[in-house]
């Protein structure tokens, strides 16, 4: 076999995927990025502090070697600076309750060959269920993520020191966006506009951080529930966009519009695709998780935030990279 003939090897790992998705749930689930991070750098070790089997432990780590989250040297293992930063237990962005959740989404995939056939989801859509347990399994695991978009929208909006703001969050989940902008600001107050249920998970987090005193909830659908008028000095529409059609992100955006104080900015964090759908990877890829949970969802390019942001009203929009998602700002 000469040098320029294809090998099977990318088309079997991406066959068979799936493996990594169970790799890295199981190492959060043992704690073994954190066993790693304080440590415990071989399998014995490792096998020791998880309370797991050697073999165990040494599968894990070969896979997780293989995936690139854990590097070997001199036959000690230690994590990749993303695993560091991403999977060990108590950091701020730890998405190692994320990785056990998604083992127990594996199954639905099954269902994407018809999915992809029908055009849309063939029970129904757990995005557009107020009271789905989905919520309750996935609202906490998903909070980290949007800690270092988070973190950058407050450097771009200047949060820290714009004095006495007031945010409205809308779709606000967990409440983490008001969590860290909050301490940032101590002046600052934000409302979250979000089904019950989710509300109550804000709640407790704000709770948690002493910040709930600033922090209030309006229990609602954000489709029909009125945001008032020249109301908030910042608005708040994250990771919603991506659920929601061409039709109805603009009517949100010109009624989130008019709820801005005369010079306030909409900030929209989503997972966004270039125009010529060309990339990045994770955007384009998120879709099939669109087209299997929601009637209308996708994810969506530069051109039709600019699109509809210019049709609700506002004058300038900028974007900010804040991977995998982006942040786009408008004024």
């Amino acid at each position: 076999m000469t040098n320029n003939q294809p090998t099977p090897d990318t088309v079997l790992r991406l066959i068979n995927g799936y493996w990594a998705t169970g790799i890295v749930g199981a190492a959060a689930g043992h704690a073994v990025f954190t066993h790693l991070e304080n440590g415990a750098d071989t399998p014995g070790l490792l096998a020791t502090r998880a309370e797991i089997s050697e073999r165990g432990a040494q599968t894990l780590l070969d896979g997780l070697v293989s995936v690139g989250l854990v590097e070997l040297h001199d036959g000690r293992y230690r994590n990749t600076a993303e695993a560091s930063a991403y999977l060990v237990e108590g950091k701020p962005a730890c998405l190692s309750s994320f990785a056990q959740l998604k083992l127990t989404h594996m199954g639905s995939l099954a269902a994407l060959p018809e999915v992809v056939r029908t055009g849309g989801p063939v029970t129904d859509p757990t995005t557009e269920v107020a009271d789905n347990p989905h919520w309750a399994l996935v609202v906490p695991a998903i909070a980290a993520q949007s800690v270092p978009a988070a973190t950058l929208a407050a450097q771009v909006l200047r949060l820290p020191e714009a004095g006495e703001v007031s945010i409205l969050d809308v779709g606000g989940g967990s409440g983490i966006y008001s969590a860290l902008w909050l301490e940032a600001n101590a002046q600052a107050r934000s409302t979250q506009l979000d089904w019950e249920p989710i509300n109550k998970i804000a709640r407790r987090l704000l709770e948690e951080r002493g910040l709930a005193d600033r922090f209030t909830c309006i229990d609602g659908d954000f489709h029909s529930t009125d945001f008032g008028e020249g109301l908030y000095d910042v608005a708040l529409y994250s990771h919603i966009a991506h659920q929601e059609g061409p039709e109805e992100n603009t009517e949100v955006f010109t009624r989130l519009r008019r709820a801005l104080k005369p010079g306030g900015a909409l900030v929209v964090c989503d997972y966004v695709v270039d125009d010529d759908r060309g990339g990045p990877a994770f955007p384009l890829l998120f879709a099939s998780e669109m087209l299997l949970k929601s009637n209308q969802g996708g994810t969506w390019r530069r051109s039709e935030y600019r699109d509809w942001l210019l049709k609700a009203g506002f004058g300038d929009v900028s974007f900010h990279s804040a991977p995998p998602a982006t942040l786009v700002v408008a004024r």
